[in-house]
């Protein structure tokens, strides 16, 4: 687990099996020279496009390596900017409402902590080597994975 005051603004980046809250996140990225925060929470929704009926809950599993590869994505959405993150992936069973990913952006400015927040959760979508089950209340069930 990636827990700590990092060189590279990353204060946080953790896959967990335990509910994650945004409180822990925005105290890591709790600092005197960020004039902005900015939060995102993806929950687990009751529906889906793609599914024929209502969503009961979302299984996620990782790969090994995904707290790494976490790591990496925050690193790389700061890039030269001042901006420090904290971000969470939950895994294993979430029932429609529970947090799947928390990101807290601390910056000077609120362009750049947007800016960076999006960044994070579209990588997190394309790269993160997480992988979803839907569960539908009928019991159907579907996969999906990087960018899914």
């Amino acid at each position: 687990m990636t827990d700590t005051h990092s060189a590279d603004g990353v204060r946080l980046a953790r896959i967990s099996t335990e509910p994650i809250e945004l409180g822990s996140h925005l105290t890591a990225v709790e600092d005197a020279s960020a004039g902005a925060v900015t939060t995102f929470v993806g929950r687990v929704r009751d529906h889906d496009p793609d599914a024929s009926g209502a969503v009961v809950a979302l299984e996620y599993t990782a790969h090994p390596d995904a707290e790494m590869t976490l790591h990496r994505i925050a690193s790389e959405a700061i890039g030269s900017s001042q901006a420090i993150v904290a971000v969470s992936h939950r895994i294993g069973r979430l029932g429609v409402g529970d947090a799947a990913v928390i990101i807290a952006v601390a910056s000077p400015h609120r362009a750049e902590a947007y800016e960076v927040s999006r960044t994070v959760i579209e990588a997190i979508k394309s790269e993160l080597p997480v992988w979803k089950r839907q569960v539908e209340a009928d019991g159907t069930t579907a996969w999906k994975g990087l960018g899914g």
